[in-house]
């Protein structure tokens, strides 16, 4: 499993992402907060708790978490293409 070692909330409901492996890059959620769970993100001073729990998973006070590994796909696919 691939371990988040920072997160910053940026505006937009994006999110800048680094990894244990050197891998970082923003993953754009605006279109993905949907769900019982992820309804509260919504709200931008929400979404911008976002933190890292003790599994190096981006997880939010309300139990709303990330799978590492979909990130680092999103991020490092991000990267292959430019």
């Amino acid at each position: 499993m691939h371990r988040v070692i920072r997160v910053e909330p940026l505006p937009g409901y994006r999110l800048f992402v680094e990894f244990a492996d050197g891998v970082k890059g923003e993953v754009d959620l605006s279109t993905r907060l949907f769900g019982p769970v992820f309804e509260p993100l919504k709200d931008e001073d929400f979404f911008g708790q976002a933190a890292i729990d003790e599994f190096g998973v981006v997880s939010w006070p309300n139990g709303a978490d990330l799978a590492p590994d979909a990130l680092h796909e999103v991020v490092a696919e991000s990267h292959a293409e430019t």
